[in-house]
């Protein structure tokens, strides 16, 4: 058993203070089965101005609900410029000290699992490792550059594109095993060209998830109480997430005032969240009298879980890219799944969950008049849409926590055979 279980997370910080997270829940089941995992995160919290003061030292070490945390100091940043970059390179640098310092008192890793978001965690991760002879799990969580391209934001056949795929081929080609948060990451690797040189077994799927205890828990401590979503005389179509640009809100009004022309009084969007348009998107809806949209504004995270399980139906939504084909993983979409209400998806995806449990309806293209049809369809068979609710429930225990620990650990223990039967073959040939 690889007990010390080292997980690094540039952006781990926000776990330690909501004591949840991918990584966080990780850690706490794997503490159940018997490990000693530690997160090694920023000392900055992304998107904020807080920090965790490191004072002089290359890090500090806190431990949150038995987990240890370790942040590693990093200098304060705003948005997404070059101070976000120096951000990046400091995580990068310091871990390699960081990770000699403490592992000296606290003994070293049996294995590192480093995530992304960026690559640069990933390189340390696997260079860190071949320094303590261990292996590294890469996990990749966010495909760069291949995302900024699928979003515009990069070309693909500029130079700084070209060195980014040859960072990312390299990662792949030097890490233990490869963990991707979709599923069809071995599709990705075939669709690059790489298969030649990558071996496609060492390419893993564990996807995001949610942890349904405490999900259900949050549905009873707090419980929301708003007018609107408590009105059976509507069929309450429930959005939760932000709204900016990318997240295209602007697509699912085009919906709701095609539903309001077709007659269909019963249906209404609430939308949760806040965002830089959403002011914009309201002024809309007076300026063209689309009534069937209201703006609830940003609520809590704790209250989320009982908006989704007072919906008649949750709608996934966000701009649809060239990456859908290789399956979906979205943090919200799980939360989806454990309300139990039948789902509308804007778009069609790869390796679709929802298609393969009947949990919802795909909109076949995403524009306003399929996801129009989308709703209605689901909005008009009662019986149909309470059993893809109760299939989209049985399908969240799947996804839970302590179901992705275990295939995380498998896929350690398995790294754990292959290192043997390879010391094995070297011993019999010498």
């Amino acid at each position: 058993m690889k007990r010390n279980v080292w997980i690094w997370n540039h952006y781990a910080t926000n776990m330690f203070n909501d004591q949840a997270g991918r990584h966080f829940w990780f850690a706490e089941n794997l503490n159940k089965k018997g490990y000693n995992p530690t997160i090694f995160c920023a000392s900055t919290i992304h998107n904020s101005n807080e920090t965790m003061d490191t004072g002089n030292f290359k890090y500090i070490s806190k431990k949150v609900n038995g987990i240890p945390f370790v942040f590693v100091k990093t200098p304060f940043y705003k948005g997404n410029g070059k101070q976000r970059i120096k951000n990046m390179i400091a995580f990068y640098k310091n871990l390699f000290l960081v990770s000699k310092k403490y592992a000296s008192v606290h003994g070293k890793p049996d294995v590192i699992l480093a995530s992304s978001v960026h690559p640069l965690t990933l390189i340390a991760g696997i260079k860190i490792a071949k320094k303590f002879k261990i292996p590294c799990i890469c996990e990749v969580r966010d495909l760069w550059p291949e995302s900024i391209v699928a979003y515009g934001a990069l070309k693909r056949n500029s130079i700084i594109a070209k060195v980014l795929y040859l960072g990312e081929k390299w990662i792949y080609k030097n890490a233990d095993s490869v963990i991707m948060t979709w599923e069809g990451g071995r599709k990705y690797i075939m669709d690059q060209r790489w298969d030649k040189q990558i071996d496609l077994e060492k390419i893993k799927h564990i996807s995001n998830g949610v942890v349904i205890d405490a999900f259900d828990q949050n549905s009873e401590e707090y419980k929301i109480h708003d007018p609107d979503l408590d009105n059976k005389d509507f069929k309450n179509i429930v959005y939760a997430g932000s709204i900016r640009k990318v997240n295209n809100i602007g697509m699912l009004l085009d919906a709701a005032k095609l539903i309001q022309n077709q007659g269909r009084k019963d249906i209404r969007f609430l939308i949760y969240g806040s965002g830089d348009e959403s002011e914009m998107l309201k002024t809309r809806c007076n300026e063209e009298k689309i009534n069937n949209v209201i703006f609830k504004g940003r609520v809590e995270k704790k209250y989320v879980p009982s908006i989704l399980k007072k919906s008649y139906i949750n709608i996934l939504h966000n701009s649809s890219t060239s990456l859908d084909k290789y399956g979906q993983s979205q943090n919200k979409f799980f939360e989806y799944l454990a309300a139990g209400k039948c789902i509308v998806q804007t778009y069609t995806t790869g390796f679709s969950i929802c298609e393969k449990y009947n949990c919802g309806i795909s909109a076949p293209v995403q524009n306003a008049e399929e996801i129009a049809k989308a709703i209605i369809t689901a909005s008009s068979d009662e019986r149909n849409n309470i059993l893809m609710g109760k299939n989209a429930r049985e399908t969240a225990y799947l996804f839970d926590f302590n179901r992705l620990t275990d295939k995380l650990i498998e896929i350690v223990e398995n790294m754990d055979e292959s290192e043997e039967q390879l010391n094995e073959l070297v011993q019999k040939s010498s």
